[in-house]
């Protein structure tokens, strides 16, 4: 702790250091600069007929030196002041005595005038520097804040969803104990009314820790997948739904991603076609190989009522519903296929869609595979190779 108190001592002692260091530089400057002015305002004295030269060459360190320092306004107009009358007496004095003409001395005013509107020009874009920096402080501070404010509603969201689970489960468990124990079927179906409500708040609360937790770093726990096995275990899962339930083409792949996110963004997608499917629909599942893009496609494609073309640019959108709107029996919230798109762009991916009005839909879930996307510039030398003369 002694150590530590004697750094925290020698830190504030070190930075008046280099401060006072800096002010020394800063004061030998100013200091080298008046020599210099005072051995070129000797040499006009002395050398009359040279004293263009020492002249021309005080305004333009004072010009150089201004540039360099840009003194506040206060000690410049001094500086400015002093040098004028200094160079403009010992010139008045030649004048007066014979030694130069006299409209030599109407080019201290001008060569004066001139450093003063430089120095005016200089102020003003220092000036508009100073709004600019102000400017891009505010929109630091308000990103910022916006940062903090989102990362304030993900934890509450996380916290919410996550402390929301433990009583709706218990209490879903008393509704559907209720539910068979009791022998009134009036009081039956009012608890089978609660149970369902407390499974869609389930499902709800799950839902929103997904989609709060989806840009955490820890949101993927990664492993060698068979896009085979996904498949087939979410035709178990829901194949006691009556569709007629298709397995199309199934690549033999395996890719690098999180098991767990990949089988409920399908569960998303096939809840979707669901909803939008009645029984003698056609719901199919297949996973394929891009080999050119380097994605493995899982698609899920369904003879249901279709999208309209107007809704499929809002569809990902959090809470958004498509037409013919889910009712409430179906259990939607609209945010299934939100969780669909974090949980493709979480893996590096992306999610799209085809669909027409009373022609069904096609959504289509595009994972890195074995060899990862390509980029643009792989894509551009496998094209010029390809055309290429052997």
């Amino acid at each position: 702790m002694a150590g530590a108190e004697n750094v925290s001592k020698q830190r504030p002692a070190s930075d008046g250091h280099w401060h006072r260091l800096r002010l020394s530089r800063s004061a030998w400057l100013d200091v080298a600069w008046a020599v210099f002015v005072g051995l070129n305002l000797a040499a006009m004295r002395l050398l009359p007929a040279w004293q263009t030269v020492p002249f021309l060459a005080i305004w333009v360190s004072l010009t150089v030196i201004y540039g360099f320092r840009l003194w506040r306004l206060q000690p410049t107009i001094l500086t400015w002041a002093a040098v004028t009358l200094a160079t403009g007496g010992i010139i008045g004095v030649q004048v007066l005595k014979g030694q130069q003409d006299a409209d030599y001395l109407a080019e201290v005013p001008l060569i004066a005038m001139m450093f003063l509107v430089m120095v005016w020009h200089g102020r003003r874009r220092l000036a508009a520097l100073q709004e600019r920096l102000n400017a891009l402080e505010e929109v630091q501070r308000i990103s910022e804040e916006n940062l903090r404010l989102l990362e304030r509603q993900r934890r509450f969201l996380q916290d919410a969803s996550h402390e929301l689970g433990t009583p709706i489960t218990v209490a879903l468990g008393h509704a559907e104990l209720i539910e068979r124990a009791v022998a009134d079927q009036l009081v039956a179906a009012d608890a089978r009314v609660v149970a369902g409500e407390l499974a869609r708040l389930r499902v709800l609360a799950h839902r929103l820790l997904l989609l709060a937790s989806a840009d955490s770093p820890d949101f993927l726990a990664t492993a060698p997948v068979q896009a085979d096995s996904l498949l087939l275990d979410a035709l178990t899962r829901w194949g006691h739904i009556p569709r007629r339930w298709r397995l199309g083409e199934v690549t033999e792949v395996t890719v690098h991603a999180d098991r767990d996110r990949l089988a409920a963004a399908l569960d998303a997608l096939l809840e979707n076609s669901v909803v939008h499917t009645v029984a003698d629909d056609r719901i199919e599942l297949s996973a394929s190989l891009d080999e050119y893009h380097g994605y493995v496609v899982f698609a899920v494609a369904d003879s249901g009522c279709g999208i309209p073309a107007a809704d499929l640019d809002r569809i990902f959108d959090r809470f958004a519903r498509a037409r013919p709107y889910r009712s409430r029996e179906t259990g939607g919230f609209g945010l299934g296929l939100p969780i669909v798109q974090a949980i493709a762009e979480a893996h590096g991916g992306s999610v799209r869609v085809r669909s027409t009005v009373g022609g069904g839909s096609v959504f289509e879930l595009l994972i890195p595979g074995p060899a990862g996307p390509v980029s643009a510039r792989d894509e551009l030398e496998t094209r010029v190779s390809s055309h290429s003369p052997l």
